[in-house]
Protein backbone atom coordinates (compact mmCIF):
# COMPACT_ATOMS: atom_id res chain seq x y z
CA UNK A 1 0.00 0.00 0.00
CA UNK A 2 1.33 3.44 -0.82
CA UNK A 3 2.32 5.72 2.02
CA UNK A 4 0.15 8.71 2.81
CA UNK A 5 1.31 12.27 3.29
CA UNK A 6 -0.92 14.86 4.94
CA UNK A 7 -0.25 18.41 3.74
CA UNK A 8 -1.54 21.15 6.04
CA UNK A 9 -1.26 24.34 3.99
CA UNK A 10 -3.67 27.27 3.61
CA UNK A 11 -2.28 28.83 0.41
CA UNK A 12 -3.66 27.28 -2.77
CA UNK A 13 -0.51 28.09 -4.80
CA UNK A 14 1.65 26.25 -2.28
CA UNK A 15 -0.78 23.33 -2.18
CA UNK A 16 -0.58 23.09 -5.98
CA UNK A 17 3.24 23.04 -5.94
CA UNK A 18 3.28 20.21 -3.40
CA UNK A 19 0.41 18.42 -5.19
CA UNK A 20 2.40 18.46 -8.45
CA UNK A 21 5.54 17.29 -6.66
CA UNK A 22 3.83 14.39 -4.83
CA UNK A 23 2.09 13.38 -8.10
CA UNK A 24 5.55 12.39 -9.40
CA UNK A 25 6.01 9.95 -6.50
CA UNK A 26 4.37 6.78 -5.22
CA UNK A 27 2.88 8.65 -2.25
CA UNK A 28 -0.79 9.48 -1.72
CA UNK A 29 -1.61 13.05 -0.69
CA UNK A 30 -4.27 14.17 1.80
CA UNK A 31 -4.91 17.91 2.19
CA UNK A 32 -6.06 20.19 4.98
CA UNK A 33 -6.27 23.99 4.74
CA UNK A 34 -6.04 24.99 8.41
CA UNK A 35 -4.54 23.72 11.65
CA UNK A 36 -7.77 22.37 13.12
CA UNK A 37 -8.58 20.49 9.89
CA UNK A 38 -4.99 19.21 9.90
CA UNK A 39 -5.36 17.73 13.39
CA UNK A 40 -8.69 16.13 12.41
CA UNK A 41 -7.20 14.71 9.18
CA UNK A 42 -4.21 13.31 11.10
CA UNK A 43 -6.58 11.52 13.48
CA UNK A 44 -8.88 10.27 10.69
CA UNK A 45 -6.23 9.09 8.22
CA UNK A 46 -3.17 8.32 10.41
CA UNK A 47 -0.81 9.42 7.60
CA UNK A 48 2.81 8.25 7.40
CA UNK A 49 4.10 11.84 7.30
CA UNK A 50 2.74 15.37 7.81
CA UNK A 51 3.91 18.48 5.95
CA UNK A 52 2.91 21.34 8.27
CA UNK A 53 2.78 24.99 7.31
CA UNK A 54 3.30 27.22 10.35
CA UNK A 55 1.23 30.28 9.37
CA UNK A 56 -2.24 28.73 9.36
CA UNK A 57 -5.76 29.96 10.11
CA UNK A 58 -7.76 28.64 13.10
CA UNK A 59 -4.78 26.94 14.83
CA UNK A 60 -1.19 27.69 13.81
CA UNK A 61 1.23 24.96 12.81
CA UNK A 62 3.14 25.04 16.10
CA UNK A 63 -0.03 24.36 18.09
CA UNK A 64 -1.28 21.77 15.58
CA UNK A 65 2.06 19.93 15.84
CA UNK A 66 1.91 20.06 19.65
CA UNK A 67 -1.61 18.60 19.68
CA UNK A 68 -0.73 15.81 17.23
CA UNK A 69 2.39 14.91 19.23
CA UNK A 70 0.33 14.95 22.47
CA UNK A 71 -1.93 12.19 21.09
CA UNK A 72 -0.43 8.75 21.81
CA UNK A 73 -2.07 7.33 18.67
CA UNK A 74 -0.48 10.00 16.44
CA UNK A 75 2.80 10.99 18.12
CA UNK A 76 4.86 8.54 16.01
CA UNK A 77 3.96 10.41 12.78
CA UNK A 78 6.89 12.55 11.62
CA UNK A 79 6.03 16.20 11.00
CA UNK A 80 8.07 18.38 8.65
CA UNK A 81 7.51 22.12 9.14
CA UNK A 82 7.37 23.76 5.70
CA UNK A 83 7.41 27.46 6.39
CA UNK A 84 8.32 30.92 5.23
CA UNK A 85 9.35 31.61 8.84
CA UNK A 86 13.07 31.23 8.27
CA UNK A 87 14.53 33.53 10.89
CA UNK A 88 17.07 32.27 13.34
CA UNK A 89 15.20 30.59 16.16
CA UNK A 90 12.23 29.56 14.02
CA UNK A 91 13.66 26.12 13.33
CA UNK A 92 14.28 25.59 17.05
CA UNK A 93 10.73 26.74 17.78
CA UNK A 94 9.29 24.30 15.21
CA UNK A 95 11.36 21.42 16.62
CA UNK A 96 10.36 22.35 20.17
CA UNK A 97 6.68 22.20 19.10
CA UNK A 98 7.23 18.59 18.00
CA UNK A 99 8.22 18.94 14.36
CA UNK A 100 10.80 16.36 13.27
CA UNK A 101 12.09 18.27 10.25
CA UNK A 102 12.13 21.81 8.92
CA UNK A 103 12.16 23.22 5.40
CA UNK A 104 12.11 26.94 4.62
CA UNK A 105 10.01 28.32 1.75
CA UNK A 106 10.75 28.82 -1.02
CA UNK A 107 12.10 25.27 -1.09
CA UNK A 108 13.59 23.32 -3.94
CA UNK A 109 11.36 20.37 -4.92
CA UNK A 110 14.41 18.10 -4.81
CA UNK A 111 15.17 19.20 -1.25
CA UNK A 112 11.59 18.60 -0.10
CA UNK A 113 11.41 15.16 -1.74
CA UNK A 114 14.75 14.21 -0.23
CA UNK A 115 13.47 15.21 3.24
CA UNK A 116 10.20 13.28 2.70
CA UNK A 117 12.04 10.16 1.50
CA UNK A 118 14.41 10.39 4.46
CA UNK A 119 11.45 9.98 6.82
CA UNK A 120 9.49 7.45 4.75
CA UNK A 121 12.25 5.09 3.64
Amino acid sequence: MSKQILMVEDTEDNRQIIRDLIATTEYELIEAADGAAGIAAAAAHRPDLILMDIQLPVIDGYEAARRIKADPALRHIPIIAVTSYALSGDKAKALAAGCDGYIAKPFSPRQLLSEIRGFLS
